[in-house]
């Protein structure tokens, strides 16, 4: 976004540089020169390691795919496909579907820049640890590289499953090139030991050390993130010996275990080892970090809007800097819809991350959060009117990122492009909402709902209520979240499951729900539940056919709408409401049967069809039909050009 992004941008081209792009040409890139050289000075190892960073903004990595395009479908974001051939379709449109195709071309391109970025990351670590300088700075770079290169690891385990697992520069022979997979676990098993190492070299985000850099803050967050995920189910090549079993556990489940590649976690001793470190790391954030809660969720989301940064509270941990015109495709693949050539200029935007008509509902009416993150509308016609989208099952975009919060900049921007663009808008990885709900989750699981972990006087209970109190006013306070909090202290299942809802409402978008579902054995689970609820919202007249509303007066087109005024739960009787469309209960006919041939409706059976199989004319509680291919099949195939080049070093599993 600023200083960082300035170095990014340059580095892009292959080169490193410490001041300008123009300043550079006239220095020798550290690339050229003999490692003894480069980490020996500080200055040349401060261009080595943002070499690293500068990956993190094409669209391959974290300019779209990893935020989006790897990170659904879930129970609160689906793809914009609601047809059978849309999602099965060679794209990102079936990969959301669990529908992945070894012959996606962006599989292959993700592989590769993420293992560009970690033999990089491996090169700088090498240096520096092999240097005759070990100065307090060196260290830090030193964190600095740990931390992406654990970060790039684990979004290929989360995505990919079992890795190679390379933790050293490659050799002039090219022996260590081509290596086999490595379990999962015994890569993140060192990951954590490298984060932790890596913590004690950082500092803490501050007016001087930004979030675009990794700090203290998030090598702590992102160990316990890994911890967690280590703890929880995942997918597997083959059984492994002292871990449980899914439907072992969880019977019941519609979610369950594969007989070949079995659904699995670690026993109850590692899981309370991988707890006890996770509650260790957040107990450190949330006692010694300057990481704190915007006290206004709307304020927060339009900072990231206008690429501000948030050095009052914090908030977000790390943020992956993207620049205008450059690179990020937040608030283009997801956000508002911009659907015209007119005041903002090019309709450019896709809107392709959608949330479900379910997910709508699950906020309380009164809950702050909703109306920031939900956009049932989008900006048509050349004066840019805000106009309700007549909403389908995956009409509703996400609001967070919002082209009307951008500013006159990325406006001017915009007017001047034909095409897609760079919005420029800082990719966030962590919040410190995560690092609340974890140490809530975590602290549960090991002592319940009124305990606290070693050093820190925060409960659990406190961190969760924290969370949700942001989400509610004053005068909402005692009875949204009290009570809400109090009722789940009763029990660990209770506020485990309380956990499990306030993530979902406050993190829809930001590629957190699938990883959660995975880890919680509850993927499909909860898409299933989705589904019921949307369809027995529809036999049971939940939904409004029409939402009433009047338009707002003495505002511009782009904020037509006067929201209080919209009848969310249903038709009122009287004549008060001037405007009205089409809702989710339109799909009834006549005789109040539902039409089943109505795509918005039928799409239902099509979505997450790699998963699961559904009946969209049940009258049940369930339309659930049983799974698809390989039960919990939520991770992506290895591209086939990666597999073309391995010399046969690994494999495709899990029937791709």
């Amino acid at each position: 976004m600023k200083n960082i992004l300035k170095s990014v941008i340059c580095l892009g081209t292959g080169m490193l540089l410490t001041t300008s792009c123009s300043d550079f040409l006239d220095q020798t890139s550290p690339s050229e020169m003999f490692p003894d050289v480069v980490y020996n000075n500080e200055s040349f190892v401060e261009q080595a390691v943002t070499s690293i960073y500068s990956g993190l903004t094409k669209d391959v990595t974290y300019g779209s795919r990893f935020p989006f395009n790897y990170s659904m479908n879930t129970d609160t974001e689906i793809a914009d496909a609601i047809a059978e051939d849309r999602v099965k379709e060679v794209s990102r449109r079936g990969a959301c579907n669990y529908n992945p195709s070894v012959d996606w071309a962006d599989l292959p391109k993700s592989w590769k820049e993420m293992y560009s970025m970690i033999e990089k990351a491996n090169s700088a670590i090498e240096g520096i640890r092999g240097s005759s300088s070990q100065s307090k700075k060196m260290k830090q770079y030193l964190g600095e590289a740990l931390t992406l290169r654990a970060m790039l690891y684990f979004d290929l385990i989360r995505n990919f499953g079992d890795v190679p697992m390379k933790m050293e520069p490659s050799k002039s022979d090219l022996s260590n090139v081509d290596l086999p997979k490595t379990d999962r676990d015994v890569i993140m098993d060192q990951l954590l030991v490298d984060l932790q190492q890596a913590a004690d070299y950082l500092p803490w985000a501050s007016a001087n050390r930004s979030t675009e850099h990794i700090t203290k803050g998030f090598a702590l967050g992102l160990a316990a993130r890994i911890a967690l995920f280590e703890a929880g189910y995942s997918i597997r090549e083959s059984a492994k010996e002292g871990y449980v079993n899914l439907s072992e556990k969880r019977e019941g489940q519609k979610g369950y275990s594969d007989a070949t590649y079995p659904t699995m976690r670690p026993g109850d001793a590692k899981r309370t080892e991988l707890y006890t470190l996770a509650a260790k790391c957040l107990a450190q954030v949330i006692n010694e970090g300057p990481h704190k809660l915007n006290p206004s969720f709307k304020d927060e989301w339009t900072k990231i809007n206008e690429r501000v940064l948030d050095n009052a509270y914090f908030e977000n941990v790390f943020e992956i800097a993207h620049g205008l015109d450059y690179s990020g495709e937040m608030g283009y693949t997801a956000g508002v819809r911009l659907n015209t050539d007119g005041v903002f200029g090019k309709g450019n935007s896709s809107g392709a991350v959608k949330i479900p008509a379910p997910m709508f509902y699950k906020f309380d009416a009164q809950d702050l959060r909703r109306d920031v993150t939900c956009a049932p509308y989008e900006l048509r016609n050349a004066e840019a009117t805000q106009t309700l989208t007549n909403n389908p099952f995956n009409g509703i975009y996400v609001a967070k990122w919002d082209v009307r919060l951008m500013g006159d900049e990325w406006k001017a921007k915009n007017l001047a492009k034909s095409t897609k663009w760079g919005y420029g808008i800082n990719w966030v990885m962590m919040r410190y909402s995560d690092i609340l709900l974890m140490y809530a989750e975590v602290v549960n699981e090991l002592v319940g709902p009124t305990g606290t972990a070693d050093g820190c006087a925060l409960t659990a209970k406190e961190a969760l209520r924290q969370v949700r109190a942001r989400a509610f006013d004053s005068a909402n306070q005692a009875a949204k979240v009290d009570a809400v909090v109090d009722a789940a202290a009763g029990s660990k299942q209770l506020f485990f499951n309380a956990i499990v809802d306030e993530r979902a409402l406050e993190f829809v978008g930001e590629a957190v729900r699938k990883y959660d579902l995975v880890r919680w054995g509850l993927l499909i689970d909860k898409i299933v539940v989705m589904l019921d609820d949307y369809r027995l919202g529809i036999l049971n007249d939940k939904y409004p056919a029409k939402l009433w509303y009047n338009e707002a007066t003495g505002v511009d087109a782009w904020y037509l709408i006067n929201y209080p005024s919209i009848q969310w739960y249903e038709e009122p009787t009287g004549t008060d409401y001037a405007k009205s469309a089409s809702w989710f209960g339109g799909v009834k006919k006549s005789d109040g049967t539902i039409d089943y041939t109505n795509a918005n409706y039928s799409a239902i059976q099509f979505l997450c069809n790699g998963l699961i199989q559904y009946d969209k004319e049940a009258t049940g509680e369930t339309g659930f039909l049983g799974t698809a291919n390989v039960v919990n099949r939520h991770l992506l195939p290895i591209g086939a050009n990666t597999l073309n080049t391995n010399n046969g070093a690994f494999k495709n599993s899990y029937d791709f």
